[in-house]
């Protein structure tokens, strides 16, 4: 039979984890140990949660937004037909650093979750105190957009950084007062609207935030709002010539993509919006109130002396922990990031998609422990942090088995979700094609661009991708194109085909056409066969060239 502790064993091993709370807890309130603590942290969740996307997602290929960012970023434009700049930016500059892989990719995504946890701690500490704002950045690391979710790098999952660059820059912007302070903030919201026009939903929030503020009078009689203003307009000037000169092509293309007729179907998908969005706030906010009640019957305490609480703090007391004239920005912000873009969105008939939300629910851990009748004991530190790291191992050692079970299962849909067909494969496979065709490296790829950048990703040759189906990203024209040489890629069946063999048939009609047919297998287990329109148009300089005289 097991032979139970003893009595004394017990007290040594509790007295053994209420000295590393302690630790933990001291090391999170100390003004200089704080610092090295968090970066410590959000370290060990970037490699942690890099490997683990890896490995979950190493029976399929990257997620053909990830493969778009990197085709941009071959070259550092002002803009790329549907998007600001700043996402293909950062992944020029991070694929010319680091091989280009999947892992890479998967590293590129979490490293810029990475920043943004070192940033909202930043603004945590704006608000609480230091005990809060590590707390805050734990329950944004449990925080499914800060792992799982964000394994797709794109115009959204950057928002993840320069949106709360912009609100930290606010906050310093309303407490100094000075120009130099406006200029930081007028940087921060053209950076941000560089990454997404979206921005602009937080430039408001922070407009109304700062009307709404009683000392708003001082700040608009101080330099920062109007410098703010003018260096942001500076800032964005050569992306605003670059709008004009392409007839304001991304604002076209959205308006064209994600305009509805229907305001119930627009009801319907603001639902799905805000249903999405409370989904996944839900395991950080659970884990958090797990954490700080523990064991849970302390909660009826809670609840039963929450009034009486309620005036100690607010009217006698007031929690020395959290700066309430902050705390009160904070809240109007995320009040109206979380409401105004779901009602804009039905009273404008807007297809509203849930990744839209990726970026605008950072401030919600922030805004609950901002709440000064809460009380943080030291113990929760130490909950939370365990079951961060108990929940990310975990999930380390559940990745390979879930990566096997998932991917034989998984296909492309019409929204562009991830696919095990063999687009990797096809890359290659086209690549040493044409290699043995022309003797030169492959210089450009047509198709969709679910096709085409996954091409220029997968391809040791990197091709220039065009997508004839999406806004000129100024990449490549056809006509450039067709002088280089190119490969066409249509899918027999796919969800562009038709359009793909309407270019193919208008702009390649002389190529060399035929049949490839891609399984990709993982783990013995079959992905789906898709079959491949390929056509083959020589280099201008092959076509001129005389034919050998037959015999």
């Amino acid at each position: 039979m097991p032979v139970s502790p003893s009595p004394a064993r017990l007290r040594r091993r509790r007295s053994g984890w209420r000295r590393m709370a302690a630790w933990v807890a001291a090391c999170a309130t100390h003004a200089k140990v704080s610092r090295a603590l968090v970066a410590g942290f959000i370290v060990l969740h970037v490699a942690l949660w890099s490997r683990i996307l890896t490995v979950l997602k190493q029976g399929q290929d990257i997620h053909f937004d990830i493969a778009e960012a990197y085709a941009w970023g071959q070259q550092f434009l002002l803009g790329y037909g549907k998007h600001p700049p700043l996402s293909g930016w950062v992944a020029g500059v991070w694929f010319r650093l680091f091989p280009v892989t999947d892992g890479s990719a998967y590293a590129l995504a979490i490293a810029v979750i990475g920043f943004s946890l070192w940033v909202c701690w930043l603004i945590a500490l704006k608000v609480v105190d230091r005990r809060r704002a590590f707390f805050v950045v734990v329950m944004l690391a449990i925080y499914p957009i800060f792992n799982f979710k964000g394994f797709k790098f794109n115009a959204d999952l950057i928002q993840l950084a320069t949106m709360p660059l912009l609100v930290l820059a606010y906050l310093h912007a309303f407490d100094k007062r000075t120009a130099l302070s406006g200029l930081w903030l007028g940087l921060a919201g053209a950076l941000a609207l560089l990454a997404k026009y979206w921005a602009l939903t937080m430039i408001g929030a922070i407009g109304i935030a700062a009307l709404l503020h009683p000392q708003r009078l001082a700040f608009l009689r101080s330099p920062a709002p109007w410098v703010a203003i003018a260096a942001m307009l500076a800032a964005l000037t050569p992306h605003l010539a670059w709008l004009w000169r392409n007839d304001f092509e991304p604002l076209t293309y959205a308006g064209g993509a994600y305009e509805i007729s229907s305001r119930l179907e627009s009801l319907r998908l603001a639902g799905n919006y805000l249903g999405h969005s409370v989904a996944m706030l839900l395991p950080p906010v659970a884990i958090g109130a797990l954490a700080l009640i523990f064991p849970p019957w302390r909660s009826l305490a809670l609840v039963r002396n929450f009034p009486k609480m309620a005036r100690l703090n607010w009217s006698r007391a007031p929690n020395p922990a959290v700066r309430i004239p902050r705390a009160i920005q904070i809240w109007i912000i995320q009040g109206v990031i979380a409401i105004g873009p779901p009602l804009g969105g039905v009273a404008f008939a807007v297809y509203m998609k849930t990744d839209w939300g990726i970026p605008l629910f950072f401030l919600v851990p922030l805004s609950l422990l901002a709440i000064p009748m809460l009380r943080v004991p030291r113990i929760a530190l130490f909950r939370i942090v365990a079951i961060w790291l108990l929940a990310s191992l975990g999930a380390l050692a559940a990745a390979p088995e879930i990566a096997s079970r998932l991917a034989p299962r998984v296909t492309i849909d019409a929204g562009g979700n991830e696919a095990i067909d063999g687009r990797s494969d096809l890359a290659r496979d086209l690549t040493q094609q044409w290699r043995l065709r022309y003797n030169t490296p492959w210089p450009a790829v047509v198709g969709s661009t679910r096709v085409a950048n996954l091409m220029a990703f997968y391809s040791p040759d990197h091709p220039t991708p065009l997508a004839p189906e999406e806004p000129p990203s100024g990449l490549i024209a056809a006509a450039d194109a067709r002088r280089s040489g190119f490969i066409g890629i249509c899918e027999a069946g796919g969800p562009f085909h038709r359009q793909c063999d309407a270019w193919m048939k208008a702009n390649a009609a002389d190529a060399m056409r035929t049949i490839i047919s891609t399984r990709r297998f993982f783990n013995g287990k079959p992905g789906p066969a898709v079959s491949w329109e390929i056509h083959f148009v020589p280099p201008e300089a092959a076509r001129a060239a005389p034919r050998p005289p037959q015999r």
